[in-house]
């Protein structure tokens, strides 16, 4: 009897740890989309740049303590958006790692995120330029975008970034499409500012399409 309750008792002390992993890890994560969106929709301009750089700071700390996909994504999400406000050929080294950290992602758990490496790494690639400068793949891209959509076809970010892919495609008639359809993806909980600002992204890709 005493053996079982020693038993049970380690057990429940197993749960109750991976329960508090669990819950540490979702703030954790929350808290590095939450920061990267503030910077990204509602931090000046001249300002963007440093709150980039720390906070890629704080997401390679993460990515190391958790070593999980989720935190693998985020900080290449936030070295990519870091390299567009930087801007230049000095912002290659930031696609360059963000692209590793996609794949690595995917390697490890290909669904994490609802795909979301795979929309982000879809998007590095008509987004960077192509050889010798750089790695951008018009057909890689339209491959990992819909990857990424099979994963989360009504997503508001799967959606957009497909849409602004067509879009630089001159895929107009298409375009409207998915982005009439990221228009409509449904509310992310606790993403208020990151919809918000996705949002008004895709309005300004639809009017763009439209005019076409």
């Amino acid at each position: 009897m005493k053996t079982l309750l020693i038993k049970l008792l380690a057990i429940i002390t197993f749960c109750v740890g991976a329960s508090f992993a669990m819950a540490d890890e979702a703030s954790d994560l929350h808290g590095l989309q939450t920061r990267w969106a503030e910077i990204k929709y509602n931090t000046a301009a001249a300002e963007k740049e440093k709150a980039f750089l720390a906070l890629i700071g704080d997401a390679e700390k993460l990515s190391a303590a958790h070593q999980s996909a989720p935190f693998l994504i985020w900080e290449g999400i936030i070295r990519s958006t870091y390299a567009g406000v930087k801007g230049g050929l000095g912002a290659l080294d930031q696609v360059k790692h963000a692209k590793k950290l996609f794949e690595q992602s995917i390697a490890l758990q290909p669904d994490a995120l609802n795909g979301a490496a795979y929309t982000s790494l879809g998007s590095l690639y008509y987004q960077v330029p192509g050889w010798p400068v750089g790695f951008g793949d018009d057909k890689k891209a339209n491959e990992m975008l819909l990857k990424g959509l099979s994963y989360n076809p009504d997503g508001i970010d799967s959606n957009y970034f497909y849409g602004d892919y067509l879009l630089d495609q001159k895929q107009y008639k298409k375009a409207v499409v998915a982005l009439e359809k990221a228009l409509k993806a449904p509310a992310r909980p606790g993403r208020e500012s990151a919809d918000a600002g996705r949002r008004a992204e895709a309005s300004a890709a639809l009017a763009k399409a439209q005019k076409h």
